[in-house]
């Protein structure tokens, strides 16, 4: 959990807003950094969390972790923490062929054409269960990394944002959860079709969010004491508010992360 972002966005684990929905993305640098952020954040807060690890597996994000200060192993066993772990699922899809109750939720490698009606239905299940259930827990979250994924799969656009959409209601509408979703932007995919693209996902998404975090690379190039630089967008709740945009840099640490005003790093001043 990092101390200056909570600062940066107004926020702790004792006081946050609730329906929520943060959109990271990264181009030309890799953002999950972010994603850990906010997995001790919600963990710390209390919060029963979904996780959908469409990219790692348990063990990465659980080594990671364990260097913030929060263990994902005791946060499964005691029931805080629901962890999909995409990789695992896609081999009982793809290796056994089975329809098994364990890969209904990854039915969309067997049929890219028919979304991603089992992954909501599993994450609806989840967030639904964190509500009156034997643990007293916070608002239920539901983490993503990283929802572009599924698009080289074969699942289309408009079907990663009817999930998202129909997840939102659910998690942020329904239940007054948060939901934090990772989108990856590569940029040879500029030249593509409008049709498709994590671009355009990535642009959908934006209209459903309340914030976003944009994470690029350094437009100068390589730096050893600036890693990149992050937007934050407050975005309005009616289309007569306008969006709020600030710009910091930031270095990645091994426990954690420090932001700072655009050449306020202390490596050039």
């Amino acid at each position: 959990m990092f101390a200056e972002l909570n600062s940066i966005l107004n926020t702790s684990p004792d006081s946050f807003k609730p329906g929520e929905f943060i959109l990271v993305s990264d181009k030309h640098t890799d953002a999950s950094f972010l994603i850990h952020h906010f997995l001790s954040f919600y963990l710390r807060a209390g919060c029963k969390v979904c996780f959908l690890g469409l990219v790692q597996s348990f063990s990465h994000y659980s080594a990671i972790s364990q260097r913030l200060g929060v263990s994902l192993t005791q946060a499964r066993e005691k029931g805080q923490l629901v962890f999909l772990e995409g990789l695992k699922e896609s081999l009982g899809v793809l290796l056994q062929g089975e329809a098994s109750k364990g890969t209904r939720t990854m039915d969309f490698l067997r049929d890219p054409s028919s979304g991603l009606r089992g992954l909501y239905d599993f994450v609806r299940d989840n967030v639904r269960g964190a509500v009156g259930g034997a643990e007293e827990w916070g608002p239920p979250v539901l983490l993503v990394d990283d929802l572009s994924v599924v698009l080289s799969l074969g699942v289309s656009v408009g079907a990663a944002l009817d999930f998202s959409h129909y997840c939102r209601a659910t998690v942020c509408s329904e239940l007054q959860g948060s939901m934090v979703m990772l989108v990856r932007c590569e940029a040879e995919e500029e030249e593509e079709s409008d049709d498709e693209g994590s671009e355009r996902l990535l642009r959908g998404l934006i209209h459903q969010c309340s914030l976003t975090l944009q994470v690029q690379g350094l437009p100068t190039g390589y730096c050893r004491d600036i890693h990149g630089q992050v937007e934050v967008c407050w975005r309005g709740q009616c289309d007569k508010q306008q969006a709020q945009k600030k710009l910091f840099q930031y270095k990645v640490h091994d426990k954690g992360a420090s932001f700072f005003a655009r050449g306020m790093s202390s490596a050039v001043l």
